[in-house]
């Protein structure tokens, strides 16, 4: 079960201030949990405990635009601002030297491959839906949304960051999403998709985004 400690220096305050929180799960109950609950609830329980956990390690909010709205991280701008709303179709056909600025969201389909810093996977486009999924009336209980249906298929490169490579629920892989601001090189995959060549990349880790198949459960 899950566990707060408050150190003893917050407790000879005037009134409380959690200073440091340790977690612990026991696993066992969180096994009996998960053994009557139902296939949505199951997910949904998931979502909920990843995000706990998240949290508690100094993520989410913020960093993964829990807010009504799409929210823009640091150091995103400069790049947003020259991305175009370029159709799939448009960038698989384009010459190299006509091939527009993107800023796609995708959901990763393939391990990652990482040589020198740089990792290239497969990924399934998808839709930013602007008006976001939430739990509640809560801004904080909203996730980023995007469309459950694919657009299309995809390579990438990204110049990968080493917070994304650790064995722990924010690795990047299969499942994650990301939005990818770059250009197609002109080469296409083995499957004839178009290989884009990021710059910069916003990831949101599994659990920590839904899609509008979450709109039975969820309100918007």
């Amino acid at each position: 079960m899950l566990t707060s400690r408050t150190s003893a220096s917050a407790k000879t305050q005037g009134f409380r201030i959690v200073t440091r929180t340790e977690l612990s799960l026991d696993m066992s109950v969180v096994s009996g949990i998960l053994a009557i609950m139902t296939a949505p609830r199951v997910a949904l329980f998931v979502s909920l405990f990843t995000t706990l956990l998240l949290s508690a390690a100094g993520c989410g909010g913020s960093r993964y635009s829990y807010a009504r709205q799409y929210e823009v991280a640091d150091g995103e701008s400069a790049y947003l601002t020259r991305a175009v709303d370029a159709a799939y179709e448009d960038v698989r056909r384009a010459r190299p030297e006509d091939q527009p600025y993107v800023g796609w969201f995708g959901v990763v389909t393939s391990t990652p491959e990482v040589s020198g810093g740089v990792a290239r996977m497969r990924m399934s486009l998808r839709t930013h839906q602007e008006r976001h999924l939430c739990r509640n009336e809560y801004a904080d209980s909203c996730r980023v949304t995007v469309t459950e249906r694919e657009l299309g298929s995809f390579t990438v490169q990204i110049p990968i960051r080493e917070e994304d490579t650790h064995e722990d629920q924010t690795r990047l892989g299969p499942g994650s999403l990301l939005r990818v601001y770059g250009r197609s090189t002109g080469e296409q995959d083995a499957s004839g998709d178009p290989v884009i060549v990021a710059e910069w990349y916003r990831h949101w880790p599994r659990f920590t985004y839904v899609t509008t198949g979450s709109a039975g459960s969820m309100r918007r």
